[in-house]
């Protein structure tokens, strides 16, 4: 299930840890000082130059290589201030972040994701640039691989232990949960007679509501927001019918657990409010799946999501 996560798992917390950080540049003011995290501006942060369109997933850093940042010195910089809303411990934050190795300059991952404010999760080399900040806002992150992927580096993105990283972050907007809506019109055909369900998909448009239908009502135990589920899947886009993308329904199949805080907020309230032991049909349009636009290995970005979940059990 983890690739219904909000965010890439090259953000996720491993096991090193980070050092805490220092005070804040101006911006950290804007927030009382119980409720917002605190992060130190350095000549290191300060010294890198962004360019590109803010929110796309493309941006140039430019900085002198290779960079060398001290471990335990994590700085953060504000380059260009939004005039949006300041985000608060809890929110959900779309943002684009870009990974730049600081031995060669080269841009080694950048793509759209979703970060929870205070998330301990997350990296905090991440959650850095989405803290307690204005939306609208662009910021840059500097540094030591080690500090977040540990001595070894992370060999996918070329990023060895000694280097640095440059992280740019554009903080796009607070993600609100869509309102679920019943499922009533050009409802797909479902089969629960097999051990995994047959689908069909009906020949429209695909709806632009999180659409939810009871397939099979339980008797347990009502999910509520931050539990933790246990379920059974299966999962068809819009765009190719036929085709199940995942599923761990069947005989080899194992049950997904997570938190319904860490999905997608289209699956996150589609499972709100079901009981234990019901078996549902959840519609997610793109908008609050995995982004309207696609993205360049993420098979699902920009993609109308059809889910068949049973709710195997929950942990509150």
């Amino acid at each position: 299930m983890s690739n219904l996560k909000t965010l890439p798992a090259v953000l996720l917390l491993g096991l090193v840890p980070l050092a805490a950080c220092g005070n804040d540049d101006d911006t950290a003011d804007k927030a009382t000082d119980d409720t917002c995290a605190t992060f130190e501006s350095g000549s290191t942060s300060e010294a890198v130059e962004v360019s590109g369109e803010f929110g796309k997933a493309d941006p140039t850093a430019t900085f002198s290589t290779p960079q060398e940042i001290e471990p335990d010195d994590l700085q953060r910089t504000v380059v260009d201030e939004g005039d949006g809303d300041v985000t608060e411990p809890g929110d959900q934050v779309e943002a684009v972040i870009s990974i730049f190795n600081g031995r060669t300059g080269d841009r080694a991952l950048s793509q759209p994701a979703t970060l929870t404010v205070g998330d301990e999760n997350t990296f905090e080399a991440f959650r850095a640039g989405i803290e307690c900040v204005p939306t609208g806002s662009r910021l840059v992150t500097t540094v030591a691989a080690a500090d977040v992927y540990g001595d070894a580096g992370l060999a996918d993105l070329d990023i060895k232990g000694t280097d640095a990283l440059v992280i740019v972050t554009d903080v796009v907007k607070v993600r609100v949960d869509p309102e679920p809506k019943p499922w009533t019109e050009d409802v797909p055909k479902v089969s629960l007679d097999k051990p995994k369900p047959q689908v069909e998909l009906p020949d429209v448009d695909p709806p632009t509501d999180v659409l939810v239908k009871v397939l099979q009502e339980g008797d347990g135990d009502t999910v509520e927001a931050g539990d933790v589920v246990t379920v059974k899947y299966q999962l068809r886009t819009w765009e190719q019918p036929r085709k199940v993308v995942q599923q761990n329904f069947g005989a080899k199949g194992q049950p997904a657990q997570f938190p319904t805080d860490g999905v997608v907020p289209g699956f996150k309230v589609g499972v709100i409010g079901q009981k234990v032991g019901s078996t549902v049909l959840i519609n997610v349009p793109a908008e609050y799946g995995y982004g309207t636009e696609e993205v360049e290995g993420d098979p699902l970005a920009g993609k109308n999501l059809v889910f068949v979940v049973e709710i195997v059990s929950v942990d509150s």
